[in-house]
């Protein structure tokens, strides 16, 4: 087959050649080179009259305006991230110790450690992290003020680079765990609730069923209360969420999945119930008033006035276009007449209330809204996420002004208001000039000037104090009022943010528990809430490896995590499942370390802080004597008896030291031992590591002799070096000298640096002189799989321990897959510290889940896949680019055909989750990837038949030509790129070679797909170009072209 493939002439299949001279072969698509990059010779020159026409038809930032959103409640948000936006910001992040981003957030939310779970592929994760401190986390991504909360504390933001985008990461990662359909599940620590204490039982309702509620509710399910009650007047839960915030900024869909969550628990949500009053407390019932404030505050302007005037207050106008909007608030049984604002819109105020009344105004058919309020625009509460879209939408603003009165017509409709202009005096405060008086034409007001609690608050007062600012009054550590067991929380106390009213929850769950529990002051002090838990943690990833027992396949390498035995102390506390010492000798082959050693690589180009891809080392193995290490090994077994602790031991080729050493590790109580045959520098020099290693014969000697002595329940593992060029013969030597299985692999030999000076990286002394050093990191991770599935293959069901490149619980994956079910870590620890290991186990316990899951298999890195395009001739007319006229016939068409009445579906039930099949073991997962790797022979026997060709996304593509470009002048020139529209087109003879796939910065833009009759119609069978067909001779040189592309 190889034969025929390659050398018989098939005319059939191969496009006949009818060059009939050398500069034939040149030959080019001219037209289609048109754009292709070149090198300028001279300055670029055109009339700024034609660079200003032209810039138009290239302007992507042409922001929809207010006037052209009618009915258009899409996210529109400046936060809001897809996959690449988010991957590119969270491994912006630092990851700070002491992170001032948590300090800034009101739940306290574990940033750094989500972030850096979303940089590693682990939304779930994220997620999990996120909604363990705050059960509203999504709506929080979507509305929060970071730019005022956690964002403002953001370290980066003393940098050039800007702060981190915090809010679209948070959406980001809690969206996509939405799409996963996991449910939350009851703490698994806790007794079932048949067996829980009579206390746990103790009836709880919280009033309102807005965030504070749900938060408050939702700690104290997962702390194992049964009987809590959420009362809610209206016909639906969400509260303000839900009623006021506009769809455009937080999705209905997103306030009920947390509801569900909620529900998940076992709370009892009673819609359309109002709260029968305090009286019918009954004993011992706690209750939570999350009720917020529902009665706006209306200057004495608009007396009298209603919305059949046109006025409308922010309590009337949100709600009735909240429900006429969001899909699941049925307009059809709607108290609130849906509002059409044909005309001009008034909104007065400069919160964030305000603002969401002018995004709805526009959506509601405003043609021109105009913000006004009483002091300057520097003064505005509204946070800038707010202020921003409102500009972007082209909403007008007009400062220090206070209504005076309101004019009407003979119908009784608003034709003008009348305002007083407002003044700042020295002092700070503020003052009206009834001199100055502006008269403003409009057809409708909307009045967002603050909210009470309005007829309730008569209420609230038999069982809590109202201060001057109509507030309920609560202890600040524990939001109970001064009755006993009555605790607030959310706006009717003055936390007028989200975030902070999911905060009061959070904290008034704390304080009722301790209240029915009667905690000590002490106990008190030391809040222990659960963290969300679904069925996913549950996931059991232990390993059982060579007859020892792994709590879960991630381990310490023999490397600088492991230089002290504190460190590996702390490392088990974080929750590595084992740890393979600092290698260290005989006391007689000590060492002493030289500096600078350890360096980033050049791997990562210009990439500063975490997510190095390289780093190399010239450091040796450890100072620290063997006593150090055999004394410690011995108290790290009796403190972690369930871990495991792998002694690493390196002599020269010497039976006695070999032998002497191992008796040393085994004696301490060591689980195993690792034999160090493969230090790339300085030990070889020695005749140790990389000396020994490089040699079959000499890793046999070693291995006999250590089995010598080594008892059969201690396996010991031969630690493979790449330096060499086929893996598998050390492995085989290790294998007949009787090693239990092999470590594979040492750093990488190289060198990193050379500095334009011509001095090296790291470089010793005055002379700056270095040597060749190990590289690790990611960037050695293929070489590391392929010998760690090369021994796979060649050697079966020898085991095999990995190092070399893990970065994430996806990596990890990768090396079970190959034949390594346990794996050992370091350069991703010196990105960034111990922690890391709890993202990935639970990366990798979700990744055992969704192969349970048919709907969740086929998902990559967490996220889902998409889908792929059909193919079309003249899909590029449907998927027009989103620049200059063709974004504004975009935005045309869209507005067309949402429609003034466009129907919205009804909000359905939740999907229920599908039940998990069997879920497998990590051991299960060992090697499954060996069948698919093979030779090339292998493949070329399936190549005639098994052909691919690249499919672009029009609707995802951006245009950047980055496929064009890499095809043309990399690849086989089969890419057309519009010169006016941008859009990429592949065409028949494109070869599936992948380079457009591999540099495309959209993810899933280009895709391949199987070379037949659908996709390439005209040639689906591929027929490779051989330029001069086999068999003829050499063609004579022809005249000579050159081509100058700048004619063009």
């Amino acid at each position: 087959l190889q034969f025929l493939y390659f050398i018989a002439p098939l005319p059939s299949l191969f496009p006949t050649m009818t060059a009939t001279t050398a500069s034939d072969l040149f030959h080019e698509d001219i037209e289609n080179l048109r754009l292709n990059p070149r090198v300028l010779k001279n300055a670029n020159f055109r009339p700024t009259s034609e660079a200003v026409s032209e810039k138009a038809k290239w302007k992507r930032n042409i922001h929809k305006s207010g006037c052209d959103r009618k009915n258009d409640w899409r996210d529109c948000k400046e936060t809001t991230l897809g996959l690449k936006g988010a991957l590119e910001e969270a491994q912006r992040c630092l990851k700070c110790v002491d992170a001032p981003c948590q300090k800034s957030c009101p739940t306290s939310i574990d940033i750094k450690a989500f972030i850096g779970c979303i940089a590693n592929h682990n939304n779930y994760g994220a997620a999990k992290l996120i909604l363990s401190d705050n059960p509203v986390g999504l709506s929080c991504g979507m509305i929060c003020p970071t730019s005022n909360l956690c964002a403002g504390g953001c370290n980066l933001a003393a940098s050039d680079a800007g702060a981190i985008n915090i809010s679209g990461l948070q959406e980001f990662a809690v969206n996509h765990f939405k799409k996963m359909n996991i449910r939350a599940t009851r703490n698994p620590d806790l007794p079932d609730a048949d067996k829980m204490p009579t206390s746990y039982n103790t009836k709880i309702t919280c009033i309102g069923s807005g965030p504070a509620s749900v938060c408050c509710a939702t700690f104290l399910a997962r702390l194992g209360y049964t009987n809590i009650h959420v009362v809610e007047k209206e016909k639906y839960a969400g509260g303000l969420s839900s009623s006021e915030i506009p769809q455009y900024r937080l999705d209905t869909d997103a306030v009920q999945w947390e509801i569900e969550l909620m529900k998940d628990l076992g709370v009892n949500v009673h819609v359309s119930t109002p709260y029968p009053g305090f009286s019918t407390r009954e004993k011992d019932e706690a209750v939570f008033i999350g009720c917020g404030l529902p009665v706006p505050k209306i200057d004495k302007a608009f007396e009298g006035l209603t919305t059949e005037n046109g006025f409308y207050t922010s309590k009337d106008f949100l709600p009735a276009s909240a429900e006429h909007s969001k899909p699941g608030m049925c307009s059809c049984t709607s108290s609130f007449k849906k509002p059409n604002l044909e005309g001009r819109v008034l909104v007065l105020g400069a919160g964030d209330t305000a603002f969401d009344c002018t995004g709805s105004a526009f959506r509601c058919g405003a043609k021109r809204v105009m913000i006004c309020f009483r002091r300057s625009t520097a003064d505005m509460r509204a946070c800038p996420e707010e202020t921003i879209l409102a500009r972007n939408e082209k909403a007008e603003f007009l400062p220090y002004c206070q209504p005076k009165s309101v004019k009407v017509n003979k119908d009784g409709k608003i034709t003008s208001i009348e305002m007083w202009k407002m003044e700042k005096n020295d002092d700070g405060s503020w003052s009206r000039d009834d001199d100055q008086v502006l008269t403003l034409k409009c057809d409708y007001i909307i009045s967002a000037f603050g909210s009470a609690l309005g007829d309730f608050s008569d209420e609230i007062k038999t069982v809590a104090d109202i201060n001057s600012w109509g507030q309920v009054d609560v202890k600040s550590t524990t939001l109970e009022t001064k009755t006993p067991g009555i605790f607030a929380g959310g706006d009717c106390i003055g936390s007028g943010l989200t975030v902070e009213a999911a905060n009061d929850g959070k904290t008034a769950a704390w304080g009722i528990h301790c209240r029915i529990q009667k905690l000590s002051e002490e106990e008190t002090k030391k809040p222990q809430l659960p963290a969300f838990h679904t069925e996913v943690d549950d996931v059991d990833i232990s390993v059982d490896f060579v007859g020892l027992k792994f709590p879960n396949p991630f381990g310490l390498a023999s490397a600088p995590p492991a230089t002290t035995l504190g460190m590996i102390r702390r490392g088990f506390q974080q929750g590595w499942g084992f740890a393979v010492t600092k290698t260290f000798s005989l006391d007689k082959d000590f060492i002493t370390n030289i500096s600078p050693r350890i360096v980033n690589g050049c791997t990562a180009s210009a990439k500063y802080g975490p997510h190095q891809s390289s780093f190399l080392n010239i450091e040796l193995i450890s100072e620290k004597s063997a006593a150090y290490w055999c004394s410690g090994i011995t108290q790290l077994k009796k403190d972690f008896p369930n871990h495991i602790v792998i002694a690493s031991i390196m002599c020269g080729h010497n039976e006695e030291d070999w032998k002497e050493l191992a008796k040393m590790a085994i004696e301490c109580g060591s689980d195993a031992l690792e034999l160090n045959l493969s230090c790339p520098h300085g030990m070889g020099e020695k005749g140790m590591g990389l000396a020994c290693g490089q040699k079959p014969h000499l890793v046999k000697d070693i291995c006999g002799w250590v089995r010598e002595v080594c008892p059969k329940n201690i396996p010991f593992f031969a630690k493979m070096t790449p330096n060499i060029t086929d893996v598998c013969d050390i492995a085989n030597a290790a294998k007949e000298g009787g090693a239990d299985g092999v470590t594979a692999i040492n750093t990488v030999s190289g060198l990193q640096h050379v500095r334009p000076d011509s001095t090296p990286w790291p470089a010793v002394g005055s002379q700056k002189r270095t040597t060749y050093g190990g590289c690790s990191g990611n960037a050695i991770r293929p070489i590391a799989l392929k010998m760690v599935s090369s021994i796979g293959n060649k050697i079966p069901n020898f085991p095999v321990m990995a190092t070399g490149g893990a970065e994430n619980a996806d990596s990890v994956l990768q090396f079970i897959y190959c034949g390594a079910p346990v794996v050992q870590v370091s350069s991703a620890i010196q990105n960034q510290d111990f922690t890391i290991v709890q993202d990935w186990i639970s990366g990798l316990k979700w990744q055992l889940y969704a192969l349970s899951r048919p709907d969740l298999e086929q998902w990559n890195k967490q996220v889902p896949p998409t889908p792929v395009m059909k193919f079309q001739p003249d899909r590029r007319k449907e998927f027009p680019p989103r620049f200059g006229p063709h974004l504004v016939a975009r935005h045309k068409r869209e507005t067309i055909e949402i429609g003034e009445e466009k129907v919205k579906p009804n909000h359905e039930d939740p999907v229920v989750a599908p039940k998990a099949g069997k879920i497998p073991s990590v051991n299960d997962l060992v090697g499954r990837a060996l069948k698919h790797i093979g030779s090339f022979a292998e493949l070329l026997g399936m190549a005639p038949n098994n052909q691919a060709v690249a499919l672009v996304n029009d609707d995802l593509c951006i245009n950047c030509g980055k496929c064009y470009m890499t095809c043309n002048d990399t690849g086989y020139q089969a890419i057309n790129f519009s010169p006016d529209t941008h859009q990429p087109l592949i065409t028949d003879t494109c070869t599936g070679c992948t380079l457009c796939v591999s540099v495309c910065p959209v993810p899933d833009c280009i895709t391949m797909v199987p070379r037949n009759t659908e996709s390439r119609a005209n040639n689906p069978t591929y027929n490779p170009s051989r330029g001069i067909p086999y068999g003829q001779k050499n063609l004579p040189v022809g005249a000579s072209v050159v081509l100058d592309l700048e004619d063009l």
